[in-house]
């Protein structure tokens, strides 16, 4: 059996299976979801993270490029209950250690107590603990990736559904998923996806229908690029946000964002609407929260379990964000709708527009 150990920020070190070999660092979190591995290991939003699947077996159905959210694994290693071959193989051909026969309710149960933690894991036939402990050490002397966005976003304009007849969405990818291009394509609009760190000059060069920021990794106060578009557009362009999205909208319009203990991941997450006072469950992966929301912003929908804010509407501008992800891949499709409130701005806007003088 290949050697495998995890190191845990406390100087806990865990014994397993290798089932994919290498040597990882980063900060570990976990997922409540049941299904849906392919599209949480090809999230953006867990770069730089060590995911663990709190689901005992993962790969029973196999592994589909199709359901893939971007064309690679971002965690740095992924550990479970149980690995079948199939997923075993393809976490080995991206490079990245994956560990299982552990006991991941004792892990999981760690994380919820404790808060998410570094890590360290190592892989392989000659590795030792403490392989595993250089790599948790390395991990503790590193500060948070200030620039993470350039490791998960397009290099340049890339536009999807160009023949379509809707709006024009200029969607900021801080690590989109791609069913988020999906769900707007879907809906008749021409997304045009842009860098991370665009410049005001690229977005009016759309002159967009839509401003949308995407969902990502990270502190979202390190965003400071898509922050000032916000800004810069929000008098005069809907603004549209997920996950992400939503924090970084936050915090251009004067609210405030804050780490949360553990974070939110899973599909089964209830969010509460405070108009209607329907309950819909959701997919999420976030680990940062909207702390205040400030003037410019009022909450619409919170979480059951810890009411932080799940859905904000702009108090004066036309702005919708959404803390969890209504295209739901993995996870229920309750709240779908969501993308046709976000383009309904941009038909609303279209209908009040001053005619140009002849």
């Amino acid at each position: 059996m290949t050697q495998a150990y995890v190191a845990l920020e406390g100087g806990h070190v865990i014994e397993g299976r290798g089932r994919a070999p290498g040597t990882a660092r980063g900060e570990l979190v976990f997922t409540t979801a049941y299904t849906g591995y392919e599209e949480s290991l090809t999230d953006p939003s867990y770069e730089e993270q060590i995911l663990t699947f709190s689901y005992p077996l993962i790969g029973n159905y196999g592994v589909r490029e199709e359901r893939f959210e971007d064309d690679r694994v971002h965690p740095r290693a992924a550990l479970a209950k149980e690995f079948t071959a199939d997923v075993a193989e393809w976490l080995e051909s991206e490079g990245v250690p994956a560990v299982d026969h552990l006991d991941t309710r004792e892990i999981v149960t760690d994380i919820r107590d404790e808060g998410a933690m570094k890590c360290g894991i190592a892989v392989g036939e000659d590795v030792t603990e403490e392989d595993a402990l250089e790599q948790l050490e390395a991990c503790k002397g590193m500060s948070e990736h200030t620039d993470i966005g350039a490791q998960v976003s397009v290099d340049e304009e890339t536009v999807y559904g160009a023949d379509n007849d809707g709006a024009d969405v200029a969607l900021v990818d801080c690590g989109a998923k791609g069913s988020i291009v999906d769900s707007l394509v879907a809906r008749d609009a021409t997304v045009h996806v842009l860098p991370y760190d665009a410049a005001a000059d690229d977005v009016a060069a759309i002159d967009p229908d839509i401003l949308f920021i995407s969902n990502g990794p990270g502190d979202p106060a390190n965003y400071e690029q898509a922050i000032g578009l916000v800004q810069e557009f929000v008098e005069d362009t809907p603004v549209a946000g997920i996950c992400l999205g939503q924090q970084i909208v936050a915090e251009a319009l004067g609210g405030s964002t804050e780490k949360m203990t553990f974070g939110h991941r899973g599909v089964n997450q209830p969010v509460l609407d405070l108009e209607s006072g329907q309950v819909v469950m959701t997919t999420q992966n976030h680990g940062y929260t909207v702390a205040e929301p400030g003037d410019h912003l009022e909450v619409t929908q919170i979480n059951v379990n810890d009411d932080t804010p799940e859905g904000l509407d702009g108090v004066v501008h036309d702005v919708i964000t959404r803390q969890y992800h209504p295209e739901a891949n993995p996870g229920p499709e309750d709240t779908l709708d969501f993308f046709d409130d976000v383009l309904a701005m941009a038909d609303e806007r279209a209908s009040t527009a001053v005619p140009a003088d002849d």
